[in-house]
């Protein structure tokens, strides 16, 4: 029967239910769910001992909800070269004609203490040291990447947005299904309608990045963070300029603190020297930060006005903005990564390293290790401990060994030795205590403090009532060095289809308004980096106010699902091929 005849036995009412039509299926040995450096690691790792094996049927299978790899990668990124090394020896060789080309070597470190006018030296701690580093363009380096995992024999399916989890009988994950696509806005079928797919899989990985839709699901129903603490959460804003040749200072690395931020908000800002003459320039802002008036968009605008960081732009070309959330919870906010039938990698699980400003080798390790854990258990090498695991849960595999790894791995030592770093900004002293106390354990202590320090409130119940906080208002944009956030948002080439479902899910537009408005005055407008959100007068609603989502403006950064008080925002994947389109970034 075909698609069209299932679906008209299915909507004889005009009601129309896609769960009534079958979706075609695939079965593959893994499934690896997002294509960064986490999920292209886990891949190539996987082929490579696949391969070794003389197992060339082993399937790996990667979904990509971007267009082509690498659209939805954002990062200012200094790289530690470590997990490429090892995964990929000759990535640099010149002996390889494939090699990694586009690296600039770090050269100079530089830490300053912004005030509203000036700018003071600060010592770096030995974590932010980066010799031996490289700067790049995260973004293409994933692109490379995807390269290298295509010629082990990765499959990659870029375009394809994963939207359910899939479990058997028992409850374990067997995979998961990509969304349908051609559904009007109604939620009705157009004449593009095509029902997902399902990908089956002995062992899925979880490499979605920060805040993971599916991982959102799986940390829930699996209890994973029944040991760990909340995460808690930064929005990384940059942008991408091609300055004057006679300021380009190849190598430069300047990271800064205090200004333009509160001394009661979590951040710091960056500039990266790279390529010719480009400069990577952003604004990390932590997502507790109390001001419901703050606007992380506006503290980036204003940041770029500093004495410090003007002069470098003047003259020059923003050519690419980008932003995206990160997890800064560290040690104590790592869940369980393992889960019957999977495991999560990469920032999905947390592991970058906020004190040394560094998450991609973490990533791509955490991948390495997953891929070790799977494919050692797939090939029927696991311990007497994953036996068990296996007759316990009715076959259902359990990475045990995934779990062990990472536990003897470098990620977790180092993840260990700067656990109290970013908690210690929750005290009295703000800024000021947490900048003392990090000195103390950087230069002191050395990570080896006898006790852990927790984490403040979760970033959306730190908010504060409006009324209790110090309206901020941000100067208009000079069009020069600061630009107006749709100006922004055309740099990141974002784009998507407006007839289809919203992917930011508010049960209640209306119900929304009324919680949020009256308490918060509109700061789901304000912490969108991308103008999605807005309030609109209108004296026929209650609070006077209609509440809008430009859902085509998304860039997915995943703020909106993180930050908004009453928490009743879901981030959930559009069509697959949508959203940004970053470049260099």
């Amino acid at each position: 029967m075909s698609s069209t005849a299932r679906l008209r036995l299915a909507t004889p009412d005009d009601s129309f239910d896609p769960s009534q039509i079958d979706r075609e299926a695939d079965e593959v040995d893994v499934c690896i769910v997002g294509g960064g450096p986490a999920g292209l690691s886990a891949a190539i790792r996987l082929k490579q001992l696949a391969n070794e094996a003389g197992n060339e049927d082993f399937r790996v299978l990667l979904l990509e909800k971007a267009g082509e790899i690498g659209d939805h990668i954002v990062s200012g990124n200094v790289m530690e070269p470590s997990a490429v090394a090892e995964l990929l020896p000759d990535w640099l060789s010149e002996d390889n004609p494939n090699r990694f080309e586009d690296v600039t070597p770090a050269v100079k470190d530089k830490m300053r203490f912004l005030t509203k006018s000036g700018s003071y030296p600060l010592p770096a701690p030995p974590q932010m040291h980066n010799k031996g580093n490289y700067i790049i363009s995260l973004n293409q380096f994933v692109k490379w990447l995807g390269e290298r995992a295509e010629e082990v024999g990765v499959e990659i399916y870029p375009g394809f947005a994963a939207q359910e989890v899939l479990y058997t009988n028992d409850g374990s994950v067997k995979g998961v299904a990509t969304n349908d696509l051609g559904i009007s806005r109604e939620g009705k079928p157009k004449d593009s309608f095509e029902r997902g797919m399902e990908f089956h899989a002995r062992v899925t990985l979880l490499a979605e990045g920060c805040h993971g839709s599916l991982t959102k699901q799986v940390i829930k129903k699996f209890d994973l963070r029944r040991d760990s603490q909340h995460q808690t959460y930064g929005l990384g804003i940059k942008e991408v300029w091609e300055i004057d040749p006679a300021k380009f200072e190849p190598g430069l690395i300047v990271h800064s603190m205090g200004y333009p931020l509160p001394k009661d908000t979590y951040g710091g800002g960056w500039m990266y020297h790279f390529g010719d003459n480009l400069v990577s320039i952003g604004l990390v802002v932590g997502l507790d930060y109390p001001n419901p008036w703050l606007a992380p968009y506006g503290e980036f605008q204003k940041m770029k006005q500093h004495p410090m960081y003007r002069p470098y732009l003047e003259g020059g070309k923003c050519i690419s903005y980008g932003a995206r959330a990160l997890n800064e919870g560290g040690f104590q906010s790592i869940p369980k990564c393992a889960f019957p039938g999977g495991a999560l990698i990469g920032d999905t699980a947390g592991f970058l390293n906020l004190p040394k400003i560094k998450g991609t080798h973490t990533a791509m390790r955490s991948g390495m290790l997953a891929a070790e854990a799977t494919y050692s258990a797939l090939a029927g090498e696991s311990s007497q401990k994953q036996e068990t695991a296996k007759s316990s849960q009715n076959n259902s595999l359990f990475l045990y060994d995934y779990e062990d790894k990472l536990r003897a791995s470098s990620i977790w030592s180092e993840l260990k030795a700067v656990r109290n770093m970013r908690p210690s900004f929750h005290t009295a002293l703000g800024l000021y205590g947490g900048v003392l106390y990090s000195g103390f354990t950087a230069f002191v202590t050395r990570g080896f403090e006898p006790w852990t320090f927790s984490h403040g409130k979760p970033d959306h119940a730190a908010t504060k009532p409006a009324d209790q906080c110090d309206k901020i208002i941000y100067d208009k944009p000079d069009g020069e060095v600061s630009f107006d956030i749709l100006t922004s948002v055309s740099r990141t080439g974002t784009n998507h289809e407006e007839d289809q479902p919203v992917h930011l899910r508010v049960a209640d537009w209306d119900e929304h308004a009324r919680k949020e408005w009256p308490k918060y005055k509109g700061v789901e407008n304000r912490f969108c980096p991308a103008g999605v959100y807005e309030y609109i007068e209108d004296p026929s609603k209650d609070v006077g106010m209609r509440f809008q989502i430009n859902a085509q403006n998304c860039i997915h950064c995943k703020t909106c699902d993180i930050k908004v008080p009453d928490q009743d925002i879901n981030w959930t994947t559009p069509q697959g091929g949508e959203g940004p389109k970053y470049t260099l970034t």
